[in-house]
């Protein structure tokens, strides 16, 4: 027979998991929700990165960045980060999944695993967490992606990842780099110099906007091509071409 104690106790339990759930999932959403219509002030990358700073006693780090609405940055700069780091951005939800399966697949043949993080990804990443390659970072990663997805319009993320991704070593946002490299307001960038910006947002502390390596420039005007076959900045609003990218 069932022990009578046992079920009070087992009722209890399921009763507490229940709430902790339930607390974990308004504790997450409500950050995302209030982000919707209010600037980030920070992020954990900048966080941790000005907190290396300060362990590593780093005297000459300076953190900059400042929040850009969307109509006072160029129309060029969110195009070019989407032509560089994700194609599909307009159409996908969150994940794509072919790239994941691309780099799985280059992996499997003994190339280095290569990322295939979306921009709602980075965006995610940046904002709530830390960097590193955990299965539980990267769990919590596609956590906040489908929050951030299901709460955010995507011209919103985009915004939101313009002003937070690292541009250069203590250099986040499309306000502070247009000022730090090409000292102009990021309205008035062209696209070459968005397609430069955007060139090194898989490495930027490798690479540099204002030193640019030769793979930069090449990577630059590639973006460039990019930016001119998805038909231009209305592309973002899913304006496509007669066939997405793939």
């Amino acid at each position: 027979m069932p022990n009578p104690v046992r079920r009070p106790r087992l009722t209890r339990l399921l009763r507490s998991l229940r709430i902790l759930v339930l607390a974990w999932l308004v504790l997450s959403w409500l950050p995302v929700l209030l982000l919707r219509f209010v600037p980030p002030w920070t992020s954990a990358v900048m966080i941790e990165r000005q907190a290396h700073a300060w362990l590593h006693r780093e005297p000459g780090f300076h953190l900059r960045q400042h929040w850009v609405p969307w109509n006072q940055v160029s129309p060029w700069v969110p195009l070019a980060m989407v032509a560089g780091e994700d194609q599909k951005f307009p159409y996908h939800h969150g994940f794509d999944f072919g790239s994941i399966d691309k780099a799985i697949d280059a992996a499997d043949d003994g190339k280095r695993l290569r990322g295939a993080s979306t921009i709602s990804q980075q965006t995610a990443k940046n904002l709530f967490l830390w960097n590193g390659r955990s299965f539980v970072r990267k769990g919590l990663e596609a956590y906040f992606t489908v929050l951030i997805e299901l709460t955010w319009p995507k011209r919103r993320i985009l915004e939101v990842y313009m002003n937070i991704a690292e541009l250069g070593d203590g250099i986040y946002g499309v306000g502070a780099a247009s000022e730090a490299y090409f000292h102009t307001p990021p309205a008035r960038l062209s696209p070459a110099q968005a397609a430069r910006l955007a060139a090194v947002l898989p490495s930027p502390r490798r690479m540099h906007v204002d030193r640019p390596s030769a793979y930069v420039l090449r990577r630059a005007s590639w973006i460039e091509q990019q930016m001119d076959h998805l038909g231009g900045p209305a592309y973002i609003d899913g304006h496509a071409p007669p066939h997405p990218p793939h």
